[in-house]
């Protein structure tokens, strides 16, 4: 299917001005359970991809925007040898001290939303099918909630999410367990949710949920008026 029409910022600064535009989509999941995959696969077949989670890598990355505000507020010690965040020395962190949770949330939430608004719009005007913005704590914001058009939730049984993510990230079952029961429950996350992927680490069967869903997205974008 050919692009969308660019559409033309109406207020680049705010992503309500999207709304109507094209369809916006919300992609949300608990830690494990598939997101980038669906996400890359949903890229593959023309939606325009605003992931939130790898913008937060990216400004906490060496030289990354947050990098010299951190250093401000923490200390040298939370950067690593390479110039980037410190990553498991933060998590340990703020899983203990809600205090140093909202001072770093302070700094890295006005940076990513910045970015995010940024890539949507330029997604937007390049004419992009539709928007998918992945954010892995979508259900515990209204904003995000009252903005898309459509929550998809990406969801596997719970040891399955613990398998991946030790696996992945070197963590130990305590540890994945701890970040699970921080995040919200998947019996919440699934009553918010307009399309359930089921992720049970079939490839095929994924791809074909995501085909599927692809094509409902573009089917109901019909209706939406033409930009001009």
């Amino acid at each position: 299917m050919a692009p969308n029409p660019p559409v033309t910022p109406a207020n680049p600064t705010d992503l309500k001005a999207l709304k109507g535009q094209l369809p916006l989509i919300g992609l949300t999941g608990g830690i494990g359970s598939g997101k980038t995959m669906v996400s890359t696969l949903l890229s593959q077949l023309g939606a325009g991809i605003v992931d939130t989670d790898l913008i937060a890598h990216q400004i906490t990355a060496p030289h990354g925007k947050a990098i010299a505000l951190i250093k401000k507020e923490f200390g040298p010690h939370f950067i690593d040898p390479n110039g980037a965040l410190d990553r498991a020395k933060m998590r340990a962190l703020v899983f203990e001290d809600p205090h140093s949770r909202e001072i770093l949330e302070r700094i890295t939430h006005p940076l990513i939303r910045e970015e995010t608004i940024s890539q949507a719009w330029n997604l937007a005007k390049d004419g992009c099918a539709y928007i998918v913005f992945v954010v892995p704590l979508l259900i515990e914001s209204k904003a995000w909630l009252e903005l898309i058009d459509h929550l998809v939730v990406v969801d596997c049984p719970e040891e399955i999410q613990i398998s991946r993510v030790m696996q992945r990230s070197n963590l130990t079952r305590p540890e994945v367990v701890r970040i699970l029961n921080a995040q919200v429950s998947r019996e919440e996350r699934l009553s918010h949710a307009d399309t359930i992927l089921q992720n049970n680490g079939n490839f095929e069967e994924l791809s074909n949920q995501v085909h599927l869903f692809h094509q409902k997205i573009l089917d109901s974008a019909k209706g939406l008026p033409t930009s001009s």
